[in-house]
């Protein structure tokens, strides 16, 4: 029998203060009933002493300090997990939100997991093809990496997110593979469009999808990446399989994680975030990875908008220094009608090496990926020297290099939203680009792979 407090002392904001209290613990889940017999959750954000600090779920509006009771259910926020969880859509704290019954599961889990031994990991080395030239020809994603996606405002990057849940696959592998998709903060009509296009596709049948809308509480949303990694850990670590989990915005739970911040009146840090986001958000992104000796992995795409396109911003700022690199969005790009606006200058992986080559992608991967990435960093320098000095300041190579640029956005950063490239069709591109200019020029690629690749293209 939970034992019941009716000491409530204070409510301020999302926070009620509870005195009187006995072996409490931090992030322990309490109920609290109303005058009316209603039952409302909170969590314990605080213990000192005899008091205990607890953020309500649903908000405190309508609760009497008076009369209300409080109980203490000595466990943390647990997701139940089962396979069953496949093809399902929870809100952001794992309650169905599909009409669907709930989850007999085979086990509770809590959310807030453990962290991986560093010792017990195994080096990502497995390349994920998602179908999308920018990422798998000049950034690719390796089995077990963080990849975030740094996007600005009214950039495309929903459309990304659900592009690469549903064409991602692990070549060359018969090993299961399931995405888990966590969208936060987000509008009705966002997630109407994330869950459509699961299952208009049918990529919903491998796929666990959590979502938590604009309105829902703060507090669900700090839960709901946790929720979605748990299953993940679940799926992967349990069940064998390959799990790509994409978190969506992480910029909406880093406000999140603000607003309770400052309900605590904590000490502010950069731009008033928590002096622990770095701290928090490791405790996310490092979930991430494989473990020696077990089939299954988590590979994590984290995507987050960059108020104001500032990549000085503390989050994207935070999360470059913890994950493997970035892809990031351009606005320029996007208002040349390029779809995915990927900036290929700035953008990196620092995996990628780990993931190509012979027997992965293809023998000739590296030398192309280094060709093209010099070849257009050269066009748009060109470009810009264009603008300022006029084109008659060009040299005919100058000309030639800014000309491919051009055809580089056209042909290989621009593809339809449904189209699917594989890796190869991602090469030949590459290959037909680079014909653009003298074979003197190619000077990144190895003469065998030239002479192998090259001239069969030729006329």
């Amino acid at each position: 029998m939970l034992k019941e407090y009716r000491s409530v002392s204070e409510i301020v904001g999302p926070l009620m203060l509870i005195e009187n209290v006995e072996g409490v613990t931090y992030y322990e889940l309490a109920e609290i009933e109303m005058k009316d017999g209603s039952i409302r959750r909170g969590r314990v954000l605080e213990v000192d002493g005899d008091k205990a600090l607890v953020q309500v779920f649903e908000g405190t509006t309508g609760l009497n300090v008076s009369e209300s009771k409080v109980r203490f259910l000595g466990h943390g926020i647990e997701l139940p997990v089962s396979m069953d969880m496949l093809g399902r859509v929870f809100d952001g704290l794992g309650r169905p939100r599909d009409n669907g019954p709930r989850i007999i599961p085979e086990q509770r889990r809590d959310i807030e997991g453990l962290p991986l031994n560093p010792y017990a990991r195994d080096y990502p080395s497995e390349f994920i093809q998602t179908g999308i030239s920018t990422i798998d020809g000049l950034n690719t994603l390796v089995r077990g990496q963080k990849l975030p996606i740094f996007s600005g405002s009214g950039l495309p990057h929903n459309n990304l997110a659900a592009q690469i849940a549903r064409q991602a696959k692990v070549l060359g592998t018969d090993s299961k593979f399931a995405i888990v998709f966590a969208a936060m903060g987000i509008t009705f009509e966002e997630a109407d469009f994330f869950i459509n296009d699961f299952r208009k596709t049918g990529s919903i049948e491998r796929s666990v999808l959590f979502i938590n809308l604009a309105d829902d509480p703060a507090i669900e949303r700090v839960a709901t990446p946790r929720m979605a990694l748990t299953a993940a850990e679940y799926l992967a670590y349990d069940k064998g399989m390959h799990v790509l989990v994409i978190l969506t915005d992480m910029t909406n739970y880093a406000e999140a994680l603000r607003e309770i911040s400052a309900a605590r009146k904590e000490v502010p840090g950069r731009r008033g975030y928590p002096g622990y986001l770095y701290t928090d958000l490791a405790t996310l992104y490092e979930r991430a990875g494989r473990i020696r000796g077990l089939e299954g992995s988590i590979t994590q795409i984290p995507i987050l908008t960059m108020p104001e396109d500032d990549k000085t911003h503390p989050i994207p700022d935070l999360t470059g220094y913890i994950t493997e690199g970035q892809i990031i969005l351009s606005r320029s790009l996007h208002r040349k009608g390029i779809y995915p606006p990927v900036d290929a200058l700035p953008s990196l992986s620092r995996l990628k090496d780990k993931g190509i080559g012979k027997d992965k992608t293809r023998e000739d991967h590296s030398d192309v990926l280094n060709q093209l990435y010099a070849a257009y960093a050269r066009g748009k320098e060109a470009e810009e020297l264009a603008a300022i000095l006029g084109e008659a300041a060009l040299s005919d190579a100058d000309k030639l290099f800014a000309k491919f640029a051009n055809e580089f956005e056209a042909r290989f950063v621009n593809q339809g939203i449904n189209e699917d490239r594989s890796i190869i069709d991602t090469l030949t591109i590459g290959w037909d680009l680079l014909k653009m200019l003298p074979r003197a020029e190619l000077k990144r690629i190895r003469d065998e792979y030239l002479d192998k690749y090259l001239p069969a293209e030729e006329e």
